[in-house]
């Protein structure tokens, strides 16, 4: 095969989310059907319009050691958890170059986020009036940079290929994982570290968001709040955490003796050019990136078995998703088993593209695609076979599987695999 048109694979996966400190406990979490929605404790959410989210099952604090967690905005804090585990699951040891398995100058790390180091800004900007100058810490700005995690997880497997970092809103973390493909596929690196994380619990963002009418305010009712596709969705929950998987050539693979988990096959993108928040509501511009996914891998739609759907629980995203699919897999949409994972993680933003691509990556590994939760009463318009009720099992042979990411400025990434 051309070294510019390389065959893409995923040899290592990592997640810290609301279900689980791990990817292990995320996908028994998922595959449970679990929820990881709570309220909100503390004084500063009390007057908030929502006060449910989805935080983390495992703070990073309890994780990464003092003295490295101060510097690190809770974005970086997650990704790097994330990317550790991944680097270990592939079958690393250290760091590029102490590991005589991948040279530095062959490693890449695409790792995004929607809102980078809101946290930061936020908690900075209080120390500073509250407190003073002098006690703004030194390393705010790095600590607030939207490529933060991306350069620290960089920094941490000594990634000397490229460190990238895509911000297009909830499409984010997806997007950085169809660049790191292409990256491997035209020959600039032979490994990328790649996903997506986010960490903007904070009062701000869900009271701007709240105002909006994006989130559901069913405060007394956290786990049932997020539910896609069910009549009574009133907007999305927001998550926190990340998801990092380990990108391969796979000679590489091959010739270091890695386990492979399935193959990327690469990705579809699109832009609305309708409104900066709105979905565009016939799917236009979500079935151009479908389109152009087929296209520019060969995937024929009988092949699809399984979708991760962005599936938010907004009344007017989830049917356009569902009638952009319809228009460009026609009947074989009937026999794809859609999962909306969002149903029990909240949405992580630019951190979700990661996590529900480690959770695609898993189905196809193990075969079974996770449960959509809180789905009492479907929308008539979704035209679509939702997997409900507990888990499903993914046929035998050779299947494929995508995953939707799409964001507010009209974002549209689609993401395919397939088992090997």
């Amino acid at each position: 095969m051309s070294p510019t048109n390389r065959t893409v694979v995923v040899t290592g996966i990592g997640a810290t989310t609301p279900l689980g400190g791990d990817s292990a406990s995320t996908w028994e979490g998922l595959i449970a059907g679990r929820s990881g929605v709570r309220p909100l404790e503390g004084e500063r959410f009390e007057e908030l319009p929502v006060r449910i989210a989805a935080p983390a099952a495992v703070d990073p604090g309890e994780v990464l050691p003092r003295p490295q967690a101060r510097k690190l905005d809770r974005s970086a804090q997650f990704a790097l958890i994330a990317a550790r585990e991944a680097w270990a699951d592939a079958g690393f040891t250290a760091p590029a170059g102490e590991d005589g398995s991948i040279r530095p100058d062959r490693l890449g790390a695409v790792i995004a986020s929607g809102i980078g180091g809101v946290t930061t800004l936020l908690d900075q900007y209080d120390v500073l009036k509250e407190k003073g100058v002098r006690r703004v810490s030194p390393h705010t700005v790095p600590m607030l940079m939207p490529n933060g995690p991306s350069a620290n997880v960089g920094l941490e497997v000594n990634a000397q290929a490229g460190v990238h970092t895509p911000v297009s809103a909830c499409a984010s973390g997806a997007e950085a994982i169809g660049y790191a493909i292409e990256m491997i596929r035209n020959g600039r690196a032979d490994v990328v570290v790649a996903g997506g994380t986010e960490a903007a619990i904070h009062p701000l963002p869900i009271a701007a968001f709240a105002n909006m009418m994006a989130m559901s305010k069913n405060n007394d009712d956290p786990e049932r709040a997020s539910r896609p596709y069910d009549k009574a969705r009133d907007g999305f929950v927001l998550g926190e955490g990340a998801g990092v998987v380990i990108l391969e050539s796979a000679e590489h693979a091959a010739a270091r003796g890695a386990r492979v988990y399935c193959e990327a096959l690469g990705q579809g993108l699109s832009a609305d050019s309708h409104h900066i928040a709105q979905p565009e509501p016939t799917g236009r511009g979500v079935a151009a990136a479908v389109q152009n996914l087929l296209d520019n891998t060969g995937l024929k739609p009988s092949e699809v078995v399984h979708l991760n759907a962005h599936a938010t629980s907004t009344p007017q995203g989830d049917i356009a998703e569902i009638k952009a699919l319809r228009k460009v897999l026609g009947d074989d949409l009937d026999h794809v088993a859609i999962s909306a994972t969002k149903s029990m993680t909240g949405h992580l933003l630019g951190g979700a593209g990661g996590i529900e691509t480690v959770a695609t990556v898993l189905a196809l590994h193990h075969r079974q695609a996770p449960p959509t939760v809180n789905v009492d009463d479907m929308d008539e318009e979704v035209e679509a076979d939702v997997v409900r009720g507990g888990p499903r099992a993914l046929p035998e042979g050779t299947i494929a599987a995508i995953n939707n990411s799409f964001g507010f400025g009209g974002h549209n990434v689609v993401l395919a695999f397939r088992s090997v």
